[in-house]
């Protein structure tokens, strides 16, 4: 479903993404995990051409982009095959939940109104929230927002969801609800690749685990297998930090 071949990204003379190869089958589950700085989250946002790649060549479903050299409508079919989910919802605010799901289907896809509403509330049906169908975002918990983003993303049919540490901004009481619907997603082999720090998470419900340092795939496998018995001195230390206990001194 997803082939990346060298694809690398610079921020002025910081490179961020150095030669990156990736390959994601149909229905499959893959996590990206890594410190901060790492480059997880710009490897996802060059999948769907938010960050512009300097070089590399990018394969999602049936459509291919060579990342120098593209036209606008090669850039608007690779963006049509994923979907993204961000840290921070992003919904609009001046929209019910409902509008904001069915906002792209009657503006990009230039849907029936009726119909768009059908599957919108089909959507939030599936993610616990066709309650708050009319209610704005900033009456809702993060939790809420997020499931309501997740229920946005899918309305677009996209080939491939994109997760950047979708529970990262909500309170702890709220991550299980995010967590719970993204667990059924991959139950129902929709392909997914997630940024994510939840790494019980990640060990059983995704099938893959990359992890990612200083801008290069460090280590990949099998989820269990890399939570479980990582085998590079960086992801053994990076799995450490998050295990081990703060010895506090005052």
């Amino acid at each position: 479903m997803i082939k990346v071949s060298e694809l690398s990204k610079r921020f002025a003379n910081n490179p961020v993404l150095k030669a990156i190869n990736l390959n994601v089958k149909q229905g499959e589950v893959v996590a990206i995990i890594g410190p901060s700085g790492s480059g997880k989250s710009t490897l996802l946002r060059c999948l769907n051409l938010l960050e512009k790649p300097d070089s590399g060549i990018i394969q999602i479903g049936e459509v291919t982009l060579d990342c120098q050299h593209y036209n606008h409508r090669q850039e608007t079919e690779l963006r049509k095959q994923s979907a993204m989910v961000f840290q921070h919802y992003n919904l609009f605010k001046n929209k019910t939940a409902l509008e904001n799901i069915t906002y792209p289907l009657i503006v990009g896809q230039k849907m029936d109104k009726k119909q768009a509403m059908q599957r919108g509330l089909w959507l939030l049906e599936r993610v616990g929230m066709v309650d708050y169908a009319n209610q704005y975002p900033i009456t809702l918990s993060g939790g809420q927002q997020q499931r309501i983003a997740i229920a946005r993303a899918l309305a677009v049919r996209p080939k491939v969801l994109l997760f950047d540490e979708p529970t990262s901004a909500l309170d702890p009481e709220r991550v299980h609800e995010v967590l719970q619907v993204m667990l059924q997603l991959a139950k129902e082999n929709i392909t997914m690749i997630i940024v994510t720090h939840e790494m019980e998470f990640a060990k059983y419900v995704a099938d893959r685990i990359i992890f990612m340092a200083n801008g290069i795939i460090v280590e990949e496998g099998l989820a269990k297998s890399i939570i479980d018995n990582p085998q590079n001195a960086l992801t053994q230390r990076f799995l450490r930090q998050l295990t081990d206990d703060i010895d506090f001194q005052i």
